[in-house]
């Protein structure tokens, strides 16, 4: 394991001396935050018996790692299983660094934040980040195979936890880290073939929609009352952020463990009509929260095209 990232931020520290509620809605958010607390050591199952490696073939699907082998994947038949496990490793372990990621932002948050609705929430949500640290980090352990952070995922993180302007902490975390991983769990993860992971991802997602819906509601309309300079700051930590993202499932470390051609699991990956399909689908939530703020720029859109994170423009869909 890699050692720990040392980084300077610079922050800014704001401090609110107006404590009456500017924003009802941050502050019923707020209240169903701490309605909706659970324990990570008392509110999951965590005796089922995970043995990593024993055969999947009769098992539910996880999204990467099909429950049947394409004809033209380049993982042998013979390794197939191994390869279902690697990929199941490798996604908790990214789950795993990106909830430190999301806990460390947040508290960059709480201090760097103007209104105190804003900061009641956040601190909320490090509670909720310092949970999902616990339980994947178990989770991790009882798999007994894990991966160091992912380079992009580690380079997006570093940029948004150094940067002063907390609205960047929004888009970069609130936004895009934590609305792509509120996607994979609703569009498959927590129909694993694991119960552990399963109750995990669906406690975790429950938690995320809300982190998301924070992120929306302290940027509405923040960014209408930006100059042109500074609004095509944020379309470039966008275009950057989505290049990151995209890289992430290029699957690199998956395809060296197993023992396949680095090159040759990247082409597919990038290729492969579904794993194309399922990118795009889980850009859809993010795309779909940045139009909403005003940020869907026709050169982020033309960005995301190509970076095949978009249709291209008068395509539908598949035939």
């Amino acid at each position: 394991m890699a050692g720990p990232l040392k980084l300077g931020t610079g922050a800014v520290t704001r401090f609110s001396w107006d404590y009456s509620t500017r924003d009802p809605q941050l502050r019923e958010l707020y209240e169903k935050g701490k309605a909706a607390q659970w324990n990570a050591a008392t509110d999951i199952d965590w005796s089922p018996e995970l043995h990593f490696g024993v055969p999947l073939d009769d098992l539910p699907n996880t999204i990467g790692a099909r429950n049947r082998r394409p004809l033209d994947s380049p993982v042998p038949p013979g390794l197939w299983n191994d390869y279902r496990w690697q990929y199941h490793s490798w996604l908790s372990s990214q789950f795993l660094h990106g909830e430190q990621g999301a806990l460390l932002a947040t508290a960059r948050l709480v201090e760097t934040v103007p209104s105190i609705d804003e900061k009641l929430y956040a601190a909320s949500q490090m509670a909720d980040e310092a949970r999902h640290v616990e339980a994947f980090s178990r989770y991790v352990d009882l798999l007994g195979v894990s991966y160091p952070v992912n380079p992009a995922l580690e380079s997006l993180l570093a940029d948004v936890a150094t940067d002063h302007r907390w609205d960047i902490i929004y888009l970069g975390m609130q936004v895009i880290v934590e609305g792509l991983a509120l996607a994979i769990f609703r569009l498959g993860h927590a129909a694993s073939f694991d119960p552990i992971i399963r109750q995990i991802t669906r406690l975790v997602a429950r938690d995320e929609a809300r982190h998301v819906a924070f992120g929306m509601l302290a940027l509405r309309g923040y960014h209408d009352e930006l100059s042109g300079a500074e609004r095509a700051e944020r379309e470039e930590f966008l275009k950057e952020a989505a290049l990151l993202m995209s890289r992430r499932f290029r699957l690199e470390e998956v395809w060296d463990r197993v023992g396949i051609p680095v090159d040759v699991g990247v082409e597919y990956a990038l290729t492969d009509p579904d794993f194309r399909d399922f990118r795009r689908l889980m850009f859809s939530k993010v795309l779909a929260s940045i139009n909403k703020l005003g940020l869907l720029t026709d050169g982020l859109r033309e960005h995301l095209r190509e970076l095949a994170l978009m249709r291209p423009t008068g395509v539908s869909g598949r035939r």
